[in-house]
């Protein structure tokens, strides 16, 4: 089974992909811990997202699909895969599908954590505070949220047209959240 994890920055995705992929064995490819590494690396790719992502701005989907690609031929052997963080944009959607397609394999469902962006906002802060993660500071989250809003939001129709949309309130605790989850898969 593959599913992807849908919502906006700090809903909660990670969280969940983190307990569906000791529960049932899948591989999480989250773009935001791929993009970290990347960051970490100290690679002149590392750099190139370290600048983007602190501007608080989305990563090309040149460079987010080829490393999708990548963690796909790697892991060829899995049950299945959690797509946390991706795809962002309807062109990536598209991307994801022929990529899948490829592999003989297919998004079996969408979950969509519904939150409330005031609500985000003070998880973001309580995050930054915690973890102090460049690309949760205040500013940065705003500009995050904001083009969640432009280019993600988008999806919501090109999943729903699909029927494999399922929408989980996001804003309830970690383990409600992981029971309407395992309910809607």
């Amino acid at each position: 089974m593959n599913l992807i994890l849908f919502g906006p920055p700090a809903a909660g995705k990670g969280t969940q992909a983190k307990r569906l992929t000791a529960e049932r064995g899948f591989v999480q490819l989250s773009t935001g811990d791929m993009l970290r590494a990347a960051r970490k690396s100290g690679s002149e790719l590392g750099t190139k997202v370290a600048a983007i992502m602190d501007s608080g701005s989305l990563v090309s989907d040149e460079i987010v699909i080829a490393l999708i690609e990548e963690a796909l031929a790697n892991n060829k052997g899995a049950p299945g895969f959690i797509f946390d963080g991706f795809p962002r944009t309807v062109a990536q959607a598209e991307a994801l599908d022929a990529m899948l397609a490829k592999h003989g394999k297919q998004i079996d469902r969408v979950i969509r954590l519904e939150v409330d962006s005031q609500q985000l906002m003070a998880r973001i802060a309580k995050r930054f505070a915690e973890e102090g993660r460049a690309d949760d500071n205040p500013e940065a989250y705003k500009v995050r949220l904001d083009a969640y809003f432009a280019q993600t939001a988008p999806l919501v129709p090109y999943y729903e047209k699909s029927g494999k949309l399922k929408g989980v309130d996001g804003m309830a605790d970690v383990e409600t959240v992981a029971a309407a989850i395992a309910k809607a898969l």
